[in-house]
C-alpha cells in the first residue's frame, strides 16, 4: 500500500515514520511511504506557497495553484506506466486524495478499515488558515478530522490516520492481533497482565492462570463489555454484539437506547 503526504515541513515525519513496526513493514516493502514537500511547486523564485486571503482576516491562506500542482504530479504518478506495449492494460485504481481538516468527518477504526482497501492514500497536510476552498472542491476526494480540536497543522493528523491504516495492511501485523486490540469489533480491549504474578500487593485474575482457554476466552469477552461499558458506553451502540453479550451488560445494569 502506498501513501503519499503533502506537506510544507517533510521534516516533521522523519522520527515517526522511521521507528517500530511502521519502519519494518517499510523495510519489508509491506507499505511505502513518500513524503512530498509542497514548497518544490511553489511560485516564483522564492516557491511562494501561501498568501493574504480575499475579504481579509487574521492569518495567511495556502494558494491554489501550489497545492494543485503538487496533488496532481503525486496522483498522476500512479498513470506515467507501461514501456510503450499498446496491448490492453487493466485499469489502475485511482488514488484517494485525503484532506486533514478539523470539519472532515471524524476519523474512526472503522473509516480506517475501509481506507485499508485502497491502493494508495494521498494525505494533505493544511497550515496556516487552511487551503483555498477550490482546492477542496475539486481536487480533494475525502476530508477526516482525528478530533474536536485544532492544530497547528495537517501533519500530526496524518501521522494519525498513516499509522492507524498501516496496521491494517496485511503482514505489517500478527494476523490476529489487529481484531483483539480496542474498537476491533466496536470494544475497548482486555486488562492485560504479565510477570511477576503477583505485584506490590496484586495478583492477577486466577482464570489467567487456570490454563483453561475457553474459560480465558469468556473473561476477556466480558471484560471488553465491562470495560466498554464503564469508560465508553456510546460505543455499545454499534459493537457487535451476540445475544450473550447483551444478557451480561443487561446484568451489569446496561440499558439499550429507545429505538
Amino acid at each position: 500500500m502506498k501513501f503519499d503526504i503533502l506537506t510544507l515541513f517533510p521534516e516533521i515525519f522523519a522520527g515517526p515514520l522511521t521507528e517500530s513496526i511502521i519502519k519494518r513493514a517499510v523495510q519489508a516493502g509491506i507499505i511505502d511511504i513518500a513524503i512530498h514537500n509542497i514548497r518544490d511547486w511553489g511560485d516564483g523564485r522564492h516557491k511562494t506557497v501561501d498568501d493574504t486571503p480575499f475579504g481579509g482576516g487574521a492569518g495567511m491562506l495556502m494558494k491554489p495553484g501550489p497545492l494543485a500542482a503538487a496533488i496532481r504530479a503525486v496522483t498522476g504518478q500512479r498513470l506515467d506506466v507501461g514501456d510503450g506495449d499498446s496491448s490492453p492494460q487493466p485499469p489502475i485504481p485511482q488514488p484517494l486524495v485525503i484532506y486533514l481538516s478539523p470539519d472532515g468527518q471524524p476519523f474512526t477504526q472503522r473509516v480506517a478499515e475501509e481506507l485499508v482497501g485502497y491502493h494508495q492514500l494521498v494525505l494533505v497536510c493544511g497550515r496556516y488558515e487552511g487551503i483555498d476552498e477550490r482546492v477542496r472542491e475539486t481536487l480533494i476526494d475525502r476530508e477526516l478530522s482525528v478530533g474536536d480540536f485544532v492544530l497547528t497543522g495537517g501533519e500530526l493528523g496524518a501521522m494519525i490516520v498513516l499509522d492507524v491504516v498501516a496496521r491494517l495492511v496485511p503482514g505489517v501485523l500478527d494476523a490476529a492481533s489487529p481484531g483483539e486490540e480496542s474498537f476491533g469489533d466496536g470494544l475497548l480491549e482486555y486488562p492485560q497482565y504479565t510477570r511477576p504474578a503477583a505485584w506490590q500487593g496484586q495478583d492477577i485474575p486466577a482464570v489467567l492462570r487456570s490454563g483453561n482457554h475457553a474459560q480465558v476466552e469468556t473473561w476477556r469477552r466480558q471484560q471488553r463489555l465491562a470495560r466498554t461499558l464503564r469508560k465508553r458506553p456510546d460505543l455499545l451502540a454499534t459493537a457487535n454484539l451476540s445475544t450473550a453479550d447483551i444478557s451480561y451488560l443487561h446484568a451489569l445494569g446496561w440499558k439499550t437506547a429507545p429505538n
